[in-house]
């Protein structure tokens, strides 16, 4: 009997990205960006190229593809990860190769009155995710991946389970919201009651806990916040789940809202997240508090808000302003 052949080079890149708990949309993306490495070196087996080879892909991506400075660093981590987990080689730190392609732009804010007309020209679940984005700083993605367990009522907070960079916080629930978000979490109730019932309610578990703690799958605690309609059979396990509110719904019912709304400025979901922080500046508080609050690792990230407040760059009044008649 011959031996089975070993596992393929993403099969194992998989199996790594998995057993680290890293999230779905990371594996998808690491996946894309070694197999764009490898046939950038016309399908060259990764084991037989050294950190010469990574280099040159990065500078490719940077001087020919004119991506921008994170999406090399993203390109980069993959293809570490890589050589780390998988080919078993230590790589050194190449983020000095990384280049940035385009001067940095300042983010597009809404005014406060062009924050609450937009919310006027939502309803139901979407203005619900719009509140939380706006009046808890958080990303798209962060919201609709809440589960029912990370949100806080009694204590007025949410905690944001592996956000970008993998990270854990905290951040507040807004006193208009919780009343509404109390009652999503009632509905969300009832329909996974209904679900278990009908032999439904699983959702997926992150990590090994699929393993290790299987019966969670149907707790409440682990139900996403904003569910989907639909039930999907997952192909792995058979179960019957609910995935999340997706993500292109929520960013339609934005861009109907802002058309709506008469705002003559490019706004999206992260738009709202831009305001929240620019707004929370103008209020006086504290940048690190902003940038705790936002999950930024360095507070020059969180520094470009100083830039776009309304009191103008640096608290500078013009003299223009100081002339008389």
């Amino acid at each position: 009997m011959k031996d089975a052949r070993p596992p393929r080079l993403l099969d194992q890149l998989r199996a790594a990205i998995r057993a680290r708990g890293m999230s779905p949309r990371s594996e998808t993306a690491y996946v894309q960006w070694v197999v764009r490495y490898v046939n950038f070196h016309h399908k060259v087996h990764p084991a037989e190229l050294g950190e010469e080879a990574i280099v040159a892909y990065i500078t490719h991506l940077a001087a020919a593809r004119r991506m921008a400075r994170p999406t090399q660093l993203q390109a980069l981590s993959a293809i570490t990860f890589l050589y780390r987990h998988v080919i078993k080689r230590e790589v050194s730190d190449l983020r000095s190769v990384l280049r940035t392609t385009t001067p940095p732009r300042l983010p597009a804010v809404l005014s406060r009155d062009e924050v609450a007309r937009l919310l006027e020209n939502m309803s139901g679940v979407y203005r619900l995710v719009a509140l939380l984005l706006y009046g808890a700083g958080m990303r798209l993605m962060e919201c609709l991946t809440l589960r029912a367990k990370d949100v806080s009522l009694e204590r007025g907070e949410i905690r944001i389970r592996r956000a970008k960079g993998d990270k854990d916080r905290v951040t507040m629930i807004p006193e208009f919201a919780r009343p509404l978000l109390a009652n999503q979490l009632e509905q969300v109730k009832q329909l996974h009651d209904a679900d278990v019932r009908a032999g439904r309610g699983y959702a997926p578990l992150p990590g090994a806990l699929h393993r290790k703690a299987p019966s969670w799958a149907r707790e409440l605690a682990w139900q996403w916040v904003f569910p989907a309609t639909r039930i999907y059979k997952d192909a792995e396990t058979g179960e019957l789940r609910r995935h999340h509110l997706h993500e292109s719904a929520v960013q339609r019912a934005v861009k109907d809202a802002v058309r709506k709304a008469g705002i003559a400025k490019r706004a999206t979901c992260h738009t709202l997240r831009h305001s929240f922080a620019t707004h929370l500046l103008e209020d006086g508080y504290d940048i690190r508090t902003v940038q705790e609050l936002l999950g930024h690792s360095d507070v020059a990230t969180t520094m470009i808000y100083t830039h776009v407040l309304n009191r103008g760059r640096l608290g500078v009044r013009s003299p223009l302003d100081r002339l008389k008649g």
